[in-house]
């Protein structure tokens, strides 16, 4: 015997007997920690574009791929640990303060990148990928080791 069911009838009704129900329940704290985790990667990306001496977007547009590796990697540094905070907080503040503090920890990696590869925003302006891969790994890596260090 074959079942079939609609869309309508499993978000409204559940499977039935036998079947796995499917509880919407969760959703509106899906719907804000997810929007809170789109507006904490918006704000590191508004302040990392600030913080950086050359113009990212402007390098992007042009055809600069060391400024997206640089730029993609720093944000992906930032949301590894994002993604820790949101999956293990207990209220929104809490949330908040562990993105904080993962904003903080990539900061402080961009500032040590800056230190290791002289003339960081020059050679990236330059598009010389070495430089923006190396910027990118100093970034992934802080990230999860940040994720890691977050502990219940």
């Amino acid at each position: 015997m074959r079942v079939t069911y609609s869309a309508a009838s499993i978000l409204i009704g559940g499977l039935g007997a036998g079947g796995m129900a499917i509880s919407m329940a969760g959703l509106p704290a899906f719907l804000l920690y997810f929007s809170l985790g789109v507006a904490l990667i918006a704000c590191f990306t508004a302040v990392y574009l600030k913080f950086t001496a050359h113009d990212e977007i402007a390098l992007i547009r042009g055809g600069n791929l060391s400024a997206a590796i640089a730029l993609g990697g720093n944000v992906a540094g930032f949301s590894i640990p994002l993604e820790k905070a949101i999956a293990q907080a207990s209220s929104i503040p809490d949330c908040v303060l562990w993105g904080l503090a993962a904003m903080a920890i990539q900061f402080g990696a961009y500032g040590l990148a800056r230190i290791l590869i002289p003339d960081l925003s020059r050679k990236i302006e330059e598009d010389r990928l070495p430089s923006a891969v190396m910027l990118a790994v100093i970034a992934v890596i802080s990230g999860t080791l940040a994720a890691a260090s977050m502990t219940e």
